[in-house]
């Protein structure tokens, strides 16, 4: 039974994983709030692997967009392999984020970091891992223990962790209301269960695929994606909308299955466009939203029932793409919670 899996499971303690974030780290996230005031920070940098890095992607976004921030993700082979590390200055805030904070990597980024007094801080379901060692200010995910290989409840409380530090960076009460909601939005979110459970069957032969995105839900289609290849083996790209137009427009061919992370925002107006375009090439359009306009022009609509800020969407919008690779690897047999070749910590360096 798929409710019997580790990974069924973890998606749906994902409401209680955000309340319990939200409740217990304020405090020390506003630490860290205060020590980028107060340094005057002018740039971040973070370093992470796999889902974590998709939470980078997101940092990007909502860093910039909401407290003026720069921010890049590292390369982490020029600390460990090329041994030629760029230059921090106390200027930079330098965030290591891994669930387990146990790749080598990432430590030498923050180790390296550290030690040409920039700012540090980790983001990680293990406090006490060898990558905390490295954070002047430690985070915990407040996930609880991870079983499964796929990881969707550590990653929900990455992006709520980097929402808090945002919200509370602009002092946003606004915003801090709106995280205080969040949980309620996500349980919401999880009743599209038995709607999706319905929909993936279609997709059990589905050899080949893209997600796409624009804006804050980039990070989104890169999640989407990593699920799917990981849990359903399926050949799958992530493209913002823009990138897709530049050259791999071309592949599209009727039927082609296109999935789309759309919910409503600033972003709408090109999408809607992006969806006619995909229309009139007769794409399969399965789309993730909560605008009308787009439900409307996708062969599969599938509705989110609870509307987020543009800006927190991505907590929301990633849940119906951890069910469809959930159910669709179990339409086709396959252990979600062991997915092959894989391991629940994958240390590189």
């Amino acid at each position: 039974m798929i409710d019997d899996t580790h990974l069924y499971r973890e998606i749906h303690e994902q409401p209680q994983s955000l309340r319990r974030l939200i409740d217990e780290q304020q405090g020390v996230i506003s630490e860290l709030a205060d020590m980028i005031q107060r340094r005057h920070i002018r740039h971040v940098v973070i370093a992470a692997r796999g889902t974590s890095d998709n939470a980078g992607r997101y940092a990007q976004y909502l860093l910039g967009a909401m407290n003026g921030l720069p921010v890049g993700l590292t390369t982490p082979s020029l600390f460990t392999i090329y041994r030629r590390p760029p230059v921090f200055d106390e200027s930079a805030l330098v965030i290591g984020i891994s669930q387990s904070g146990a790749s080598p990597d990432i430590v030498a980024v923050l180790e390296s970091a550290r030690a040409q007094g920039a700012l540090t801080a980790v983001l990680t379901n293990t406090p006490a891992s060898p990558l905390a060692e490295q954070g002047d200010v430690v985070i915990d995910l407040c996930a609880g223990e991870e079983r499964a290989v796929a990881a969707t409840k550590t990653y929900t409380a990455e992006l709520a962790a980097i929402a808090l530090l945002s919200a509370l960076h602009r002092g946003d009460e606004t915003m801090l209301a709106a995280l205080h909601e969040l949980p309620e939005a996500v349980a919401d979110t999880l009743a599209m269960e038995e709607e999706i459970a319905r929909v993936a069957p279609r997709y059990r032969y589905m050899s080949r695929c893209v997600v796409i995105s624009r804006g804050f839900n980039y990070a989104t289609a890169f999640e989407i994606a990593l699920k799917l290849k990981e849990l359903t083996y399926t050949v799958v790209e992530p493209y913002s909308s823009a990138d897709f137009l530049h050259g791999p427009l071309a592949m599209v061919e009727p039927g082609f299955p296109i999935f789309l992370v759309a919910p409503a925002g600033e972003m709408s107006r090109e999408l809607v466009s992006f969806c006619q375009t995909l229309r009139a090439r007769e794409a399969e359009l399965i789309a993730i939203s909560d605008e009308e306009r787009i439900l409307k022009l996708a062969r599969i609509p599938l509705a989110l029932p609870h509307r987020v800020p543009e800006w927190l969407s991505p907590v929301t919008a990633i849940v119906p793409g951890q069910l469809l690779a959930l159910h669709l690897a179990h339409t086709r047999d396959y252990d979600v919670d062991a997915p092959r070749s894989l391991q629940k910590v994958t240390e590189t360096i």
